[in-house]
């Protein structure tokens, strides 16, 4: 054993802090683990057992109901449609309007900054924004959710600081060479900007994946709206008001279990792969505001 001041000793506030980290932990994953497992039981069993975590009888039931549910497969599919295509809108916008705001040279750059800060304060209001969606003539388009949340204040307020965080030399080394502003963007700044720009990837991501009150709102069609509302109707309503049986797959609890962990697989295999650029890229982009 190691003696003196290098050596580590398990103390009793150790103990504690470990005590406290596994509650936190148990109190995370089993919420988690109920839905998982309890999305494999029988509807019987979960009507009768109460709380339990490990089935009796295990069964697909009701990821057959779900997959040979009309409504389901198709909010799916438009739940990735929106997530990629709001993704790929917003990051592009947000990226440019937060290097143009991190450049010095830029005339009204402190009105524009303003502007930004008031819209993160306040909003436009739910009615004002459904009557202009609607007088442009995009309710029932994917169009009302990407051009309404096409930069998230706060996003472009955290990429702009870590755009003025890049080295000026790079810069200046660029434009001597003989770059010009667009390729200075793409070849250098957005380069060096890899772990802010995947880091607000995922919030973007996550943002669309998630949205249900904007859904609602602009997306009256049901063959248009996303898994989110789906997933509001089959948790919330009873299942004496929708279909009890669906190609032999019997309608039930299990079901409700079933479409949460169906809409939470998405992110949890993104996160993974985002995970080494996140602290990064938000440490960074908030140093300096």
């Amino acid at each position: 054993m190691k003696s003196g001041p290098a050596a580590k000793s398990f103390s009793l506030f150790d103990a504690v802090i470990y005590f406290a980290l596994a509650l936190i932990l148990l109190m995370v994953l089993l919420p988690c683990l109920y839905v998982l497992l309890s999305s494999f039981s029988t509807k019987s069993e979960m009507l009768s057992r109460g709380f339990y975590l490990i089935p009796r009888d295990w069964t697909l039931n009701s990821y057959g109901y779900l997959f040979n549910n009309h409504n389901f497969t198709a909010s799916y599919w438009n739940a990735i449609k929106i997530t990629l295509g709001g993704t790929a809108i917003s990051i592009s916008v947000t990226t440019l309007m937060a290097y143009g705001l991190s450049r010095t040279w830029l005339r009204g750059r402190k009105a524009f900054n303003v502007m930004v800060l008031f819209t993160l304060l306040f909003s436009g209001g739910i009615i004002p924004t459904y009557l202009l969606t609607s007088q442009l003539g995009l309710l029932n388009t994917y169009w009302a959710l990407f051009l309404n949340n096409a930069i998230l204040p706060f996003n472009l307020i955290v990429m702009r600081s870590f755009f003025q965080n890049t080295p000026k030399e790079l810069e200046e080394a660029a434009r001597i060479d003989g770059c010009g502003e667009w390729t200075l963007f793409f070849r250098v700044i957005l380069p060096l900007s890899l772990a802010s720009v995947t880091t607000f990837i995922m919030f973007y991501a996550s943002f669309y994946w998630n949205s249900y009150f904007q859904a609602i709102l602009f997306i009256s069609d049901s063959q248009k709206q996303p898994l989110q509302v789906f997933l509001r109707q089959i948790v919330l309503e009873s299942g004496n008001s929708l279909e009890s049986v669906s190609n032999g797959y019997e309608y039930g609890p299990p079901v409700q279990m079933a479409v949460v962990v169906m809409a939470s697989i998405p992110m949890l295999i993104m996160y993974p792969f985002f995970q080494k650029y996140f602290d990064k890229g938000m440490l960074v982009g908030s140093v300096k505001g």
